[in-house]
């Protein structure tokens, strides 16, 4: 919604294209122009078919933000799905990277920017997120390094780190049973208003609150 406040064109990207619609049509609400587009973005065909269709809609890519991911809820020795942690891997980190790789030429062009919405778990430890936890490490060691490696071609890299934030898919209040933590819950507008400032501001880390 804030992207369509300030007037841009938005491609979503969700494995469920009914959830993208529904923000593309938020996005259109707020004023912006905006288009759904399934993409999963553990399975490269996929990101590389949902890249096509967005620069055949829009053309040219000025901002990629990479937002997509999910958590875990249990101690190590406790956890039943192991295969869930490459989950967390392909999905936090190694989507985002593939997903990176093909906007790159894009981006080069338009002298864009990346927003990697990372998460405090990328530099501390939580007990019952371990692989949550270990797949934004990797995910902030690869932004920081990208940042480096894109320094001289004009494409700016951002890292935003939050904490806990209210979404669909991180129903944090319900989950969280400390009424201190529960007071540090943040919703989705703060961390999209910080992405906003962090461009506009050429900030290359920014934690949130």
């Amino acid at each position: 919604r804030r992207f369509g406040r300030e007037g841009a064109r938005v491609a979503v990207f969700d494995l469920n294209l009914e959830a993208a619609e529904k923000v593309a049509a938020a996005i259109r609400d707020a004023g912006g122009v905006a288009q759904a587009f399934r993409c999963d973005i553990t399975d490269r065909a996929s990101v590389n078919a949902a890249v096509v269709a967005a620069e055949t809609q829009f053309g040219a890519i000025d901002v990629l933000v990479l937002n997509a991911g999910f958590t875990m809820w249990s101690r190590l020795d406790e956890l039943e799905d192991v295969d869930l942690l490459e989950r967390l891997v392909r999905t936090n980190y190694l989507g985002a990277a593939w997903l990176t790789r093909r906007a790159l030429p894009a981006l080069a062009a338009s002298k864009g920017r990346i927003v990697v919405i990372s998460s405090l778990a990328g530099i501390a430890g939580v007990p019952t997120r371990t692989g949550y936890a270990a797949s934004k490490h990797a995910q902030l060691a690869y932004s920081r390094s990208l940042g480096a490696a894109l320094r001289d071609s004009g494409i700016k890299v951002h890292s935003v780190l939050p904490g806990f934030v209210e979404t669909e898919g991180f129903p944090q209040k319900k989950v969280l049973k400390s009424r201190l933590l529960r007071s540090f819950v943040i919703e989705a507008d703060d961390v999209a208003n910080t992405v906003v400032k962090a461009i506009e501001k050429g900030k290359s880390e920014c934690v949130v609150p």
